[in-house]
């Protein structure tokens, strides 16, 4: 008697581990495909989002040169704006365009973008900072410069120290 109870128990253990063992599984699928498609709000890049998956290289940017630049990239990279660049020369005046829409002029001041106009992420919802043009202009310069010799279509992660 005491053994028909005791294999009775360790089957109903094995019959709660086994539907607990496919519900996490099924859970785990459906978080998976949901992250890969964006839609799951973790601290994951998505393997299509801009994310550092898939980057060709990796430069550091100098904020000690370039102050202004590097403190806007930081903040929109942690507003969400990808810190990869897919390097497009030739889209670079439409994204300029789009980006610097409706965002007026100020004397003394340049308007930054990030993403980059030179990048395929960049354009419309760029993030935009008025920034002075010695900094703005001389980080230009030093990031095509690093970049002069990829070609388009090569990806670049940007990292801010």
């Amino acid at each position: 008697m005491k053994r028909k109870r005791t294999r009775k128990r360790k089957n109903k253990v094995i019959s709660r581990l086994k539907k607990s063992f496919i519900t996490l599984a099924t859970l785990m699928v459906v978080a998976f495909f949901a992250w890969f498609e964006g839609e799951l709000p973790l601290d994951l890049p998505s393997p299509f989002s801009g994310s550092s998956q898939g980057v060709d290289h990796t430069i550091t940017f100098p904020s000690d040169r370039y102050p202004e630049t590097a403190n806007h990239i930081k903040a929109a990279i942690k507003a969400g704006h990808s810190d990869v660049c897919t390097i497009d020369r030739n889209g670079a005046d439409a994204n300029r365009d789009l980006s610097l829409k409706g965002v007026p002029v100020k004397k003394g001041k340049d308007r930054d973008e990030w993403p980059m106009a030179m990048c395929a992420e960049g354009g419309a919802n760029a993030d935009i900072e008025y920034i002075t043009p010695k900094d703005n202009r001389g980080a230009g310069s030093w990031v095509g410069n690093q970049l002069s010799t990829y070609p388009d279509g090569t990806r670049v992660k940007f990292v801010v120290k």
